[in-house]
């Protein structure tokens, strides 16, 4: 046996929580990294859950994100609350995985997002930009009796990013390829792409927000099926719907589909708020809620080929985009996409069609992110985020 054979590839659990801006729930991942002997890692998927949200503690969460309802004795409760709430997720996840938690070396917790400012304003003096995500670290390390590791993004806000995306380090990590161009297309709440050119350098990966996912989407649907439904689930609506191009139009000159690279946006641009203003618009010229639900359907699928045409195409020609996330699971959605991208060259396939989850890809993440943390290793990618520097992300409790 010769040496080669005899090196050990180091490597551990670690587990990963991850609540978006659906707020649908805590998925929760048990992940085995494992140090590669090129100096990457390696991630294979153990064992997943989601755990939906009680549906009062899914209304408070609502309630927090809107700044004039979100007091500190709220946002204070709430935060104990989830990290109770992710702890009980981290240790089922664990048990199911037939693991215990002294084999876990490490949680990884992206918490809940409330609000996120990633544009500077000036305070006293100050530029300053914000993001505020809840989910106590430290009840998930005091009830798991694991070192859990949260609250990444304002790490990187410090040193000038916005804190977002996040993702694509760990996409780097895992689906580069020599001789392809990929997109990696997340459509949770917010959609966002991340373009991993062929052959590239970290440095060469950017990502952004391409605008909404899934939120406009659920945001009509429980307005206009009230106490019925929260979400199109597989797009069951949106094929009985007709496209209205006159609402589509209105919608594709919403003016963060233009700006500049880097880019984030989140609930506090797509929220209750438009969803006030697009369905006082529709009810004044009278579209029906299916045609409704087609429209902001379309226009998902629409903003991601409209980014890949403004901030990707003339420099990186792609050849396949990889759809990730909840949005992933409505099939209507899938083929307005593939209606955008295939007529550009670039195949449409989701998670699953190339032997990953849609679903636990996010938890994968912040697995992967905590693991870097740990190590005391940069997690972050400037040229992505903004950041003008790489930064360890992460608050470890213990």
């Amino acid at each position: 046996m010769n040496s080669e054979t005899c090196v050990m590839h180091s490597s551990r659990y670690v587990v990963g929580l991850m609540s978006g801006t659906s707020v649908d729930g805590i998925d929760a991942a048990v992940v085995r990294i494992t140090d590669e002997p090129d100096g990457g890692v390696s991630a294979e998927l153990i064992g997943f859950e989601n755990t939906p949200y009680p549906a009062a503690v899914r209304q408070e969460i609502f309630t927090l994100f809107d700044p004039l309802q979100a007091t500190v004795n709220k946002i204070g409760s709430m935060n104990v609350l989830l990290g109770e709430l992710y702890a009980e997720a981290a240790l089922s996840v664990i048990t199911s995985a037939g693991l215990s938690p002294v084999d876990i070396a490490v949680i990884g917790s992206h918490g809940q997002t409330i609000y996120h400012a990633p544009e500077s304003e000036q305070l006293h003096g100050y530029d300053i930009h914000y993001t505020v995500q809840i989910g106590e670290g430290s009840v998930i390390a005091a009830r798991t009796g694991i070192p859990c590791v949260s609250d990444f993004r304002p790490a990187d806000m410090a040193v000038g990013g916005q804190g977002a995306p996040l993702v694509p380090f760990t996409e780097y990590l895992l689906y580069r390829e020599a001789h392809r161009t990929l997109l990696l297309q997340n459509i949770g709440g917010i959609g966002n792409m991340t373009v991993i050119p062929a052959g590239c350098s970290q440095e060469q990966v950017y990502a952004f927000d391409t605008g909404p996912g899934n939120m406009i989407i659920d945001g009509v649907v429980e307005r206009l099926y009230p106490g019925q439904l929260t979400m199109d689930i597989g797009g069951a609506i949106a094929r009985q719907g007709t496209i209205h191009e006159g609402l589509l139009n209105l919608l594709m000159q919403e003016p963060y589909y233009s700006q500049p690279l880097p880019k984030s946006t989140g609930r506090e641009h797509f929220g209750s708020s438009y969803i006030d203003w697009l369905l006082d618009y529709t009810k004044d010229q009278s579209i029906k809620a299916e045609d409704v639900v087609a429209t902001v359907t379309k226009l998902t699928a629409w903003s991601i080929g409209d980014a890949y045409r403004r901030y990707v195409r003339d420099h990186h020609s792609a050849d396949a985009l990889l759809v990730g996330g909840g949005g992933s699971y409505n099939p209507v959605l899938v083929e307005f996409l593939r209606q955008e991208m295939e007529p550009m060259g670039v195949q449409v396939m989701t998670q699953e069609e190339v032997g990953y989850s849609s679903d636990a890809k996010e938890a994968v993440a912040f697995a992967l992110l905590a693991d870097h943390t740990l190590k005391r290793q940069p997690n972050n990618l400037p040229n992505v985020t903004g950041a003008n520097r790489p930064i360890i992300m992460g608050k470890i409790s213990y």
